[in-house]
């Protein structure tokens, strides 16, 4: 474990910190979180470099600076309700449960939600919670939520999405084609839930966002 913990600041330092995240306890959270029990046992000696990794079913785990970055753009004080869409290894996850009140995260693939689950549990991050299915729908019962982190690149925004965020909540989603995306931050400014402010946080590339509201396979 003292090995993955100098890893583990070595990552936060040299690919966190010094490209500009600045928020403390993202920093804190991800020196914390033990990054390679989320990986495939064969990738134990790539966890925590910088790059993503696959972790099966054709998904995979993001580059630690991307992950960290879009949870600092949700700026979580630790009160906050949560809406992950796209468990996938549950290190995002992880990261949301030390940042916030509550988390609700939905997998469509049942596998992964089921090891997520395991591991999660495993480190007694008891305010998760991992659910099987389509996440494009969000959690309506569940909203509003004061975050919603969309961990898979879609080809439109979901206005269901908007439709379950709190006002002043925060959406951060990659938008556009099935192989390069813009990541994007919507802030809801009102009770109109077509009252959002959009910033542009630059380009990137995830796994394509599979369901009702996003590609069709």
């Amino acid at each position: 474990m003292d090995r993955y913990k100098k890893q583990r600041k070595k990552m936060v330092d040299s690919q966190v910190r010094s490209r500009g995240i600045t928020d403390k306890r993202v920093l804190e959270a991800m020196e914390k979180i033990p990054r390679h029990l989320f990986v495939d046992e064969g990738l134990l000696n790539q966890a925590y470099d910088d790059n993503p990794l696959p972790i099966g079913e054709r998904q995979t785990i993001s580059q630690p600076y991307i992950v960290a970055l879009m949870t600092e753009t949700l700026q979580l004080t630790g009160k906050e309700k949560v809406l992950e869409i796209g468990t996938g290894s549950g290190y995002q996850a992880a990261l949301l449960a030390e940042l916030a009140d509550r988390v609700l995260s939905i997998e469509r693939i049942a596998s992964l939600a089921s090891k997520a689950r395991n591991i999660l549990e495993s480190l007694n991050y008891f305010n998760v919670l991992v659910c099987v299915g389509d996440g494009t729908y969000g959690w309506k019962d569940e909203s509003p939520f004061d975050a919603i982190i969309v961990t898979a690149g879609a080809p439109a925004i979901p206005d269901i999405l908007k439709d379950q965020l709190a006002v002043g909540g925060r959406l951060i989603i990659p938008v556009g084609d099935r192989y390069t995306q813009t990541m994007m931050k919507l802030t809801r400014l009102s009770d109109n839930p077509d009252d959002i402010k959009i910033e542009d946080l630059g380009g990137c590339r995830f796994v394509n966002l599979v369901g009702q509201h996003g590609w069709k396979g």
